[in-house]
């Protein structure tokens, strides 16, 4: 039988060097698109998808991720004794026990940040959503992947992938792509950032997984690689000699918020998708357009 995954990691120890100076004292998942932080809407998807449990892997200065989940006494006080509505903080509220953390002492990598989770996660199947990636869509990216995930044979392992063009399969890592399996497909193989005349095609692996626990296992021994980083796609070639992988080609728009150009084009994606800030929005940038 397939195990439900019940638990989501989110490595956000990274020090967001992309977006410096503005990640100097504040968590790149705390900066806001529109009018929420990026954390936010990968919280959101992963209770969509019907997450449990969020595994925040945390670093140094990182702890206001964590405490914006937290109940905010003295702002609620004031804002009901002001007479606002308490409605705009209920996403970031958590249920007890519903957000829990762990650090990464060391910036090894993402496979490094996986494997800190170890003990939380436990031996069960859990998703990985990497907040700096976006994607707009309902319903959401990792909602697709289950569904997708519950049609596939048990100890599967499901990753999110989206086309590139042809010329820049160097900068992502790709996968091959094998028989389909209802809404997903077999993946024969994975490489990490290849040549384009090597490429097995150009679907790029992005920000979204469901793993098997093994993974655990391998990430515990798997040695540094490019970056002198442990990289979670290594890791992944190795548990697909002995579990099936199968990709998702999800439906939506993905924004990748860990690059300034990203960033500005979600924040006018996300902002232009919003009845109420649409039409004001629109007659901004014309301004800016007709200079």
């Amino acid at each position: 039988m397939i195990k439900p995954v019940r638990k989501a990691v989110f490595p956000v120890a990274g020090l967001g060097t992309r977006l410096l100076p503005a990640t100097k004292t504040m968590p790149k998942e705390m900066l806001t698109v529109v009018d929420r932080p990026l954390i936010q809407y990968a919280v959101d998807e992963a209770r969509e998808a019907g997450i449990e449990q969020i595994i925040l892997v945390t670093g140094r200065g990182k702890s206001s991720l964590v405490d914006y989940f937290d109940l905010s006494f003295e702002l609620e006080a004031t804002m009901e004794k002001a007479g606002k509505s308490l409605d705009p903080l209920e996403p970031a509220k958590a249920r007890s026990g519903e957000i829990v953390s762990v650090r990464q002492q060391q910036p090894l990598g993402l496979g490094h940040a996986v494997w800190c989770a170890r003990e939380l996660v436990g031996h069960e199947p859990f998703a990985l959503l990497l907040p700096d990636v976006l994607v707009q869509h309902e319903p959401g990216c990792l909602k697709q992947m289950m569904d997708a995930y519950a049609a596939l044979p048990a100890r599967a392992n499901v990753i999110a992938v989206e086309e590139v063009p042809p010329e820049r399969v160097h900068m992502y890592g790709v996968v091959g792509i094998g028989k389909p399996h209802g809404k997903a497909f077999s993946i024969t193989k994975m490489v990490e950032k290849p040549k384009r005349e090597d490429a097995p095609s150009n679907l790029s692996i992005t920000g979204r997984y469901i793993l098997q626990p093994e993974i655990f296992k391998i990430l515990e021994t798997q040695e540094r690689g490019a970056g002198g980083e442990i990289q979670l796609t290594d890791a992944m070639i190795g548990l697909a000699k002995s579990q099936k992988f199968y990709g998702v080609e999800f439906e939506g728009e993905r924004h990748d918020c860990g690059s300034k150009p990203g960033f500005l084009r979600a924040n006018i994606a996300f902002g232009m998708a919003r009845a109420d800030l649409r039409d004001g929005l629109r007659a901004e940038m014309k301004k800016y357009l007709e200079q």
